[in-house]
């Protein structure tokens, strides 16, 4: 039937595709587990064609199954922001996982690190002698069980040493027993319109001086990480042994408009209700709210971001402003507005937070429910 907007002017229903398996309670975050699947195995097929390994970062997903998922497919281990995500995924029989960030290892910190290395080889990220330091001091007599890597600030600026100083930071590390393994780096320039050539570029410059300075100072380099979702599928040489995506798995809103996924790559959205329609004036887009916010979707917009996400099924619809439990549709000029009731697949910008705002998700496979997933290691940020 019509639907009728605030102005009184009549609309004419758009069919929404039945693409949502029935007893979906909006908001719903929703993994297409088909979709999931190919992404895993087109990304793992792609490393080992060019010699690497493939050790994915699971603060993307945090979810047991999709990790099996992943190590099945051939990753040698894990990557995780946490000492707590590591505890997760230690827990459930995961061997290998690089905590990927510079940590300041304090007393307890350290009996968890120790505890951790009794079932699973741990690496963490270093970036400062005093880091360094600390860390093996209060390991103690366990610090020979952990191996870092020196992390190097290849152009995103925000944590990592410039790749001439890596020495001295290796050399830290050694003096108190810990375990040198060799160097990484985020390329998280890479996240930017016209930036993953330039960005892997510099990363691998990094890469290979930091591995070099390394090796002059008497710590050859057994592992050489970088990697991000919008470089990992770019080709050429590369003074890499590891990569370490992570949003490749589901694909965002950001990859979309970065043109490093297409919307056929797209494994997680949110299901999500028409609730009200906004008046618009005569020639404007048309508006209207549904009920996912900021509390499911995330927050994050980069200032080159169209919008706070998009509609799987409508390309150029723009989410334009967000509520805790709201956001507000672009529709675009002269296509008639969904309607009150209909369900609607939303893309988030930033899948990662998605995923940490959410106890469970919805698995999907060929359209129908394929039951649910925990979100094992949600909120584990420390």
């Amino acid at each position: 039937m019509p639907t009728v907007n605030a102005r009184g002017n009549e609309n004419q229903h758009v069919p929404v595709t039945a693409v949502i398996p029935p007893g979906i309670i909006t908001p719903e975050v929703m993994i297409d587990v088909d979709v999931l699947d190919r992404n895993i195995a087109r990304m793992a097929s792609a490393t080992l064609a060019r010699g690497l390994r493939l050790r994915p970062h699971a603060k993307t997903h945090k979810v047991l199954e999709i990790a099996e998922r992943q190590l099945a497919a051939g990753a040698v281990g894990l990557t995780v922001a946490t000492i707590g995500e590591a505890e997760v995924f230690a827990k459930a029989g995961v061997r290998d996982i690089f905590i990927a960030y510079p940590l300041w290892v304090t007393a307890p910190r350290a009996e968890r690190l120790r505890t951790l290395a009794e079932s699973s080889s741990i690496t963490v990220g270093v970036d400062s002698a005093e880091s360094a330091s600390f860390m093996g001091q209060n390991l103690g007599a366990a610090a020979g069980r952990i191996s870092v890597l020196v992390e190097l600030d290849s152009g995103h600026h925000r944590s990592g040493v410039h790749p001439d100083d890596a020495p001295a930071v290796a050399r830290a590390a050694a003096d108190v027993g810990l375990d040198v393994a060799g160097v990484f780096t985020f390329p998280g320039h890479s996240y930017a319109p016209g930036m993953p050539l330039a960005a892997v570029r510099q990363e691998d410059e990094a890469l290979r001086r930091g591995a070099d300075g390394l090796a002059a100072a008497g710590f050859p380099a057994r592992t050489i990480s970088g990697g991000s979702t919008p470089t990992a599928l770019l080709e050429g040489e590369t003074a890499a042994t590891e990569l370490r995506p992570g949003v490749y798995v589901f694909g965002d809103a950001q990859q979309l408009e970065l043109g490093r996924c297409g919307t056929g790559d797209i494994a997680l959205t949110v299901a999500s209700t028409v609730v009200s329609h906004h008046r618009t004036e005569p020639g404007e887009p048309g508006r209207f709210i549904i009920d996912a916010g900021s509390k499911v979707l995330g927050s994050d917009r980069p200032a080159w971001a169209s919008g706070y996400g998009r509609l799987l099924d409508h390309p150029d619809a723009r989410i334009t402003a967000l509520s805790e439990h709201h956001a507000t549709v672009e529709w675009p000029r002269g296509l008639p507005l969904p309607g009150r009731g209909d369900v609607l697949r939303v893309i988030p910008n930033h899948v990662c937070l998605t995923m940490n705002l959410v106890d469970e998700v919805a698995v999907v496979h060929q359209g129908a429910p394929a039951g649910r997933w925990t979100v094992a290691a949600r909120g584990r940020n420390s």
